[in-house]
């Protein structure tokens, strides 16, 4: 059998051009020596192999919840991660260049920082303009003398680098503020090595955890550590889950052993920065942040943010608090700063830059400004301001625009910036014809401070266009992420044998719990339970309207399934619904008003609302939730997706979608329970979960028994009932009133049960944190133990006795004092521990319920 050539796979365009750089094949159409070897190997498998590989990447992505955010997309702001299967391929001999140069820059860049928040020598000297630096909103005065006095401030540093035409690689920008991408190569590494183990083993690419080791090491000694700790106390600072980057923000949390943290995690205090934990403040002595300079400080910054923690910039001041990377960093990153660099290295340094930039011009000098106005159409043009970070391609703009763009520039020339305008290198990627096509790409690698040094990750983020003629990589068009190796001279040891990174996370994980954690614990165990309460309850009712058509041809009479739409409605508290105005029209023809409590995700208390408020409070807690969990709730979104592309006539049709969903709700809970230990986190979400079920049982029997239903149409309801809390009817003494209140209201030992909700949210109560002085109840738990009392003084024959008005008095009392006791709970418990001045959870309308 003959072997496959190495260029087999290559689409029939893939066409050589002399304007760019291809790396994968010499301007003769050779292949490259680095690529032989891997190329080699993908033609072995052949398209159809390749196809199934690139298959099991998206499905590895998913169930691992690898997502980046759009912001304004309309396909959702949540979209999966895009990793093309063939990798980019470094040599190592240019390789060590590339490295050489970047440390360099870095070092350079060090020396600017300090400088400009220090000396300014380098203005006074004309060095850099004036206007310039001063003009750049990146600048932050407030923030001259807060640099600690280390010998690198700067200790993250990433670059973007592109290739000219000719082979040489340039920085395109500098990544100084929160460099973002890293946590994302190193989840590329992870899923392409297991997709690919042997052509990964055998290519003796550079491996990455060495560079997360270093960033550990270096993170653990910029500060130091409080009171009776052996090592500074890091956090991750990140805006939330509506940042781009979220999941790498939470991936690099649990790789690194540190809490994720949000603004309103964390104050000052004492001068100190404090974690808001619910055991008591804890001291915080690093701060890896991800958010952007000006938003960390509302006191001294933006004072509109909502991100950072007021006092912060006046702690690390002090050198009380180290920020990774110090505030005010983010003036490196001004693209203006290029056209300076040369000369600046030349003066700091001694030395050319190995890395030039792509050639800049900054239009607030002359004669930059004339040459920029000369050479327009060619160029890439920048404007400095806030907000304006987007870049205008000459050639693309007409002739108005043009003009336009000139009489901008000179009437604010220190606002702009141009580039010389690159043809991009190609890399291979795999296209949706199953070949291997060229696409523009470029790669952001990583450098981080140690011992005076710095160390620079082996390879880092490709990223290529989404198209095959896109001339630029944008997220927004679909650019598409490899995994970039660097081939080893020689094999390096495994992961085994230069140390494990230690991984947190999951439910069960005793980390510090801080209350907004805590409120998103709560919450998502009251919308996942529920989801589940309203599913079963649509289940009972579809099963009903079936059976009736099916015997009577006609449900609008049918006594039970009236009773039970009525039930709906107020588990649900979506009314008007089946109980108030227009009740008689929807009772008679149910269908629409049971696709909308399905399907409609903007209405208050729907199950589609009722998923999308669980998935956001999934996300949320993302770094909480243990892989297998994510799977689950990768699956429900799924599921939740492909019911609201539904547009079914009949809600009967949805009866398939509606299973699997409550599959995928009694797997999660199952999770929980078999396979999360009982920390802290697990008792806030599970008593989310007791307090929701015990409300929506409640609500369902006082829809139900409270008005005695027609002796013929009882044994019905009750079994109605009884399936919707999964119990069996196989004694047919079950069917009766006191046997059923028996059953899901008294007995503690039946987990749908009244009582045992109210016992475990009394356990759950205990377990939670004393939020006082004293060791005395807290109002909660004084308020789940005065229903508890309540429920087991009750008499059954007293509940099930209908009084002269054809009414369960006695039943209508104790069930509604038990919803007011559970409400004025959950009222407690956020009073306590949650902080519902910034709380955006809901599960009902406003709507007042009215009496049953």
């Amino acid at each position: 059998m003959s072997t496959p050539a190495p260029l087999s796979l290559l689409a029939p365009e893939y066409a050589l051009s002399g304007d760019h750089f291809d790396e994968l094949l010499t301007s003769e159409g050779i292949l490259r020596p680095q690529w032989e070897p891997i190329m080699g190997a993908l033609a072995q498998l052949g398209p159809e192999g390749l196809a199934e590989r690139a298959a099991d990447i998206g499905r590895l992505l998913r169930e691992s919840g690898v997502t980046y955010n759009v912001y304004s997309d309309p396909r959702g702001a949540e979209r999966p991660w895009p990793l093309d299967p063939v990798p980019m391929v470094l040599e190592s001999k240019e390789w060590a260049v590339i490295e050489t140069g970047l440390i360099q820059r870095a070092e350079l860049l060090n020396l600017i920082f300090k400088d400009l928040y220090g000396p300014r020598e380098l203005i006074r000297k004309g060095l850099l303009p004036l206007d310039l630096i001063y003009g750049y909103p990146g600048f932050l005065r407030p923030c001259v003398g807060s640099l600690p006095t280390i010998p690198n401030p700067l200790a993250l540093y990433a670059a973007d680098l592109v290739r000219r035409p000719d082979g040489h690689v340039v920085v395109l920008a500098d990544r100084t503020q929160a460099p973002s991408g890293a946590g994302y190569a190193l989840e590329n590494r992870v899923i392409l090595s297991r997709v690919f183990p042997s052509l990964y083993r055998d290519a003796q690419a550079h491996r990455l955890t060495r560079f997360f080791q270093t960033l550990r090491r270096t993170l653990g000694t910029q500060g130091a550590p409080g009171a009776g700790r052996d090592a500074p106390r890091v956090v991750l600072l990140s805006p939330g889950p509506l940042n781009e980057t979220w999941f790498e923000h939470v991936y690099l949390a649990g790789y690194l052993g540190y809490t994720l943290v949000q603004g309103q995690d964390l104050m000052v205090s004492e001068g100190r920065v404090w974690l808001r934990s619910l055991n008591g403040p804890e001291p915080v002595d690093v701060i890896l942040r991800r958010v952007d300079d000006s938003f960390c400080d509302p006191l001294e910054l933006r004072q509109d943010s909502w991100l950072g923690v007021a006092g912060l910039l006046d702690v690390a001041r002090r050198g009380r608090v180290a920020i990774v990377n110090p505030l005010g960093s983010g003036v490196l990153e001004c693209p203006a700063l290029a056209a300076y660099l040369p000369a600046i290295a030349r003066h700091l340094l001694g030395q050319d830059l190995i890395l030039p930039t792509v050639e800049t011009w900054w239009c607030g000098d002359p004669r930059q400004r004339d040459h920029v106005l000369s050479r327009l159409e060619q160029l890439v043009i920048r404007d400095l301001a806030p907000g304006q970070g987007g870049a205008l391609f000459g050639d693309a703009l007409s002739r108005p625009e043009l003009a336009s763009l000139k009489d901008r520039i000179r009437a604010n020339p220190g606002g702009f910036v141009a580039q010389e305008r690159l043809a991009l290198s190609t890399l291979p990627a795999f296209g949706p014809g199953g070949g291997l096509e060229p696409r523009r790409g470029w790669l952001r690698t990583y450098l981080c401070a140690r011992d005076g040094d710095y160390g620079v990750m082996p390879g880092g983020l490709s990223r290529v266009a989404g198209a095959r003629d896109a001339a630029w990589v944008s997220n927004q068009a679909g650019g598409v992420s490899k995994d970039t190796w660097v081939l080893a001279s020689e094999a390096e040891p495994s992961p085994a044998l230069v140390g494990a990174m230690p991984m947190v996370g999951g439910l069960g994980t005793p980390v510090s719990l801080s209350g907004r954690v805590a409120e998103n614990l709560f919450w998502m165990g009251r919308y996942a339970e529920r989801a589940e309460g309203t599913l079963r309850l649509m289940l009972v009712v579809l099963m009903r309207r079936r059976l009736v058509r099916e015997s009577t041809g006609d449900s609008s009479g049918d006594a039970t399934l009236r009773t039970l739409l009525r039930a709906l409605t107020h588990l649900t508290a979506t009314y008007p619904g089946f109980v108030l105005e227009g009740a008689e029209t929807a009772l008679t023809d149910p269908a629409p008003e049971l696709l909308t409590l399905i399907l409609d995700r903007e209405r208050i208390g729907s199950l589609s609302f009722t998923l999308q408020a669980l998935l956001r409070a999934g996300h949320e807690l993302r770094d909480r939730i243990s892989g297998d969990s994510w799977r689950v709730i990768s699956a429900l979104r799924e599921r939740s997706n492909a019911l609201g592309q539904r547009q079914p006539q009949d809600p009967e049709h949805l009866v398939h979608h509606l299973d699997e969903l409550i599959t995928h709700l009694l797997a999660m809970s199952g999770l929980a329970q078999e396979s999360t230990p009982r920390h802290l986190n697990w008792v806030f979400l599970d008593a989310g979960r007791r307090l929701e079920r015990g409300v929506m049982l409640a609500d369902l029997l006082r829809a139900t028994l409270v008005h005695p239903c027609a002796p013929d149409d009882e044994p019905a309801l009750l079994e109605a009932i009884l399936n919707y809390a999964e119990n069996t009817a196989a004694d047919p003494h079950a069917l009766r009133p006191e046997a059923l209140l028996d059953s899901l209201l008294l007995d503690e030992r039946n987990p749908r049960s009244l009582g045992f909700q109210l016992a475990a949210l009394e356990s759950h109560g205990a377990a939670m944190p004393r939020t006082g002085r004293d060791e005395r109840l807290t109002p909660a738990e004084r308020l789940i133990l005065e229903a508890r009392n309540e429920l087991r003084r009750l008499q059954l024959r007293d509940l099930a006795l209908p009084d002269g008005s054809d009414h369960r008095l006695a039943l209508d009392q104790c069930l509604a004092r038990q919803q007011h006791l559970l409400g004025s709970a959950s009222e407690a418990l956020g009073r306590s521990y949650f902080d519902f001045t910034r709380s955006q959870h809901l599960l009902a309308s406003n709507l007042p319920q009215p009496g049953i």
